[in-house]
């Protein structure tokens, strides 16, 4: 069988599978991988320690399959329009689309598992294959762009001229020889800077380039510590991720809608209540969170998100939530709360925040509960 035919074989059966983009790259090291470590060195990766560990790995496929001879890149698509989404009610909780749903590593997974098994046993075409959903060490934003799928934004997402941004992308090496396809090399941003004007936080610091330490979507997952007083103002009502960059994207004003079911919107993520939220166990966190890409805030994380958007609404009826937050087993939760309560800064939430100071052993939390009070 040619590359040519492989090629269309396996391009068909993505699609047919549901996946939105196909497009194939030869081995070959890295084009990108020095701008990726002089990104890192700057700091720009914060805290995720884990991507200069695997900094080496992403030279060169070949270091995660020797036999790798072509690399096919994926995108599926995961955009899930919903007005109740996106609300400004500072009182509701705001997910990124892409947790909307169940959880994409799974989904795209079981995915790749039939596009292998048709490759290496009904075509019997090849041997060994390789996948990886966003987690892999790969440059996945260069394999597609290189793979004629798309370019990189300004935002430094990939956008696809046909189909925008809202998308995840997926990789599986292989080790045998496919047509490849032309890569992507218009850039057409223009002198548009939309999602540079919109990030509230300022981490699109240079065309293409994020601080990931000044993104909400960092902040919210990624990060595991105390967020940063200045930027926690400017995280408004969002707890899981953030989505401003690709919202104000010209290129997702007529975004295709998802059609894979996994990805609709969960009932209980519909214009959930920030109040509700703050009282969540950790079984309760764990149930409502299964197979969602929410679980990796993990609760502690997760509650010192709703902990802060619930002072960005500084309403008097997030009060008794965030009592309970300042109540909470974990000094995370607590430090948010007590600064959450402070945003308040009402008679109630004063005594509430010097009720907890009396009973308080954590230096950190007692620290925050003393600001809080402008003591």
């Amino acid at each position: 069988m040619s590359p040519a035919t492989l090629t269309n074989l396996l391009h068909k059966k993505a699609s047919a599978l549901g996946f939105d983009l196909f497009g194939v790259v030869p081995v070959s090291r890295s084009k990108t991988i020095d701008i990726y470590k002089d990104w890192l060195q700057k700091g720009y990766a914060g805290t995720m320690e884990y991507l200069e560990q695997h900094a080496e790995l992403k030279e060169n496929p070949r270091n995660l399959l020797p036999e790798t001879l072509s690399l096919i890149a994926l995108g599926c698509n995961y955009n899930n329009y919903n007005q109740f989404q996106e609300t400004q009610d500072a009182s509701k909780a705001r997910f990124s689309r892409y947790a909307w749903g169940d959880d994409y590593h799974e989904i795209i997974h079981s995915k790749l598992k039939v596009l292998k098994y048709y490759l290496c046993n009904e075509l019997n075409a090849a041997n060994l294959t390789r996948s990886f959903v966003d987690s892999g060490p790969v440059l996945e934003r260069e394999l597609a762009q290189r793979a004629g799928i798309g370019w990189f934004g300004k935002h430094s997402n990939l956008i696809n001229m046909e189909k925008g941004s809202w998308f995840f992308l997926a990789e599986m090496l292989v080790d045998v020889e496919l047509k490849a396809d032309l890569p992507f090399t218009r850039v057409d941003c223009g002198t548009c800077t939309k999602c540079i004007e919109a990030c509230p936080t300022g981490a699109i610091i240079a065309d293409r380039t994020v601080d990931a330490r000044l993104c909400i979507s960092y902040l919210t997952i990624e990060h595991k510590d105390s967020i940063p007083h200045e930027l926690r103002p400017k995280m408004g009502n969002h707890i899981f991720g953030c989505d401003i960059c690709q919202e104000v994207c010209p290129w997702n004003k007529d975004a295709p809608i998802s059609v894979e079911p996994g990805f609709k919107p969960r009932a209980e993520n519909i214009s959930a209540n920030l109040t509700e939220l703050m009282s969540l166990d950790q079984a309760a966190f764990s149930n409502r969170f299964r197979k969602s890409p929410v679980k990796r805030a993990k609760r502690s994380g997760f509650l010192r998100n709703v902990a802060v958007a619930l002072g960005n609404w500084a309403h008097k009826d997030s009060i008794p939530a965030l009592v309970i937050g300042i109540n909470d087993s974990e000094p995370l939760v607590r430090i948010h709360s007590a600064w959450a309560l402070g945003r308040i800064n009402n008679k109630l939430a004063r005594k509430k925040l010097k009720s907890a100071m009396l009973i308080e052993k954590n230096p950190n939390v007692l620290r925050e509960i003393v600001i809080a009070l402008g003591e």
